[in-house]
């Protein structure tokens, strides 16, 4: 009889961990869906940099980039993020984002003949956008702005 209460005991615990699972990644956003950034009321067209390649290469695998385009960055989890601007043709500017989605920090016109500065908060950031040099003054984008993922 003790071996069935604690069977049903593991049991109902095991449930409880699935479900605590389930629900916390039902309101996670799918990252290879993302194909829109909503940012200073701006609607801004993500390619996205999932892989380690992918993030190696960034923007430098376009000549122009549009007016309202840009590259999200995705890192699997927190960390320090740093950029350059090897192999860049045109300027951008770079926008750090929280896994709260807020901006923690903003690089602004950052021109191609800095490389090999980098660029980076000294702060874990989840995800990095780069956009069109001016995007964050034209739209008076600041720290502790909200980004919004559009599916």
């Amino acid at each position: 009889m003790k071996i069935d209460k604690k069977f049903a005991f593991i049991v109902v615990i095991l449930f409880f961990i699935f479900l605590f699972f389930l629900i916390k990644n039902v309101n996670s956003p799918v990252i290879n869906d993302i194909r829109y950034i909503k940012i200073a009321n701006q609607l801004i067209k993500v390619d996205l940099a999932i892989t380690q390649e992918e993030q190696k290469k960034g923007l430098s695998i376009k000549k122009i980039l549009g007016e309202n385009e840009g590259m999200l960055f995705v890192f699997p989890k927190l960390s320090i993020n740093n950029f350059w601007m090897k192999d860049m043709v045109f300027p951008i500017d770079i926008i750090w984002i929280n896994e709260d989605m807020k901006i923690i920090y903003i690089e602004k016109n950052v021109k191609i003949d800095t490389y090999p500065q980098i660029f980076g908060p000294k702060i874990y950031s989840k995800y990095v956008l780069e956009v069109n040099s001016g995007f964050s003054e034209k739209n008076n984008l600041k720290e502790n702005d909200f980004v919004y993922f559009v599916f």
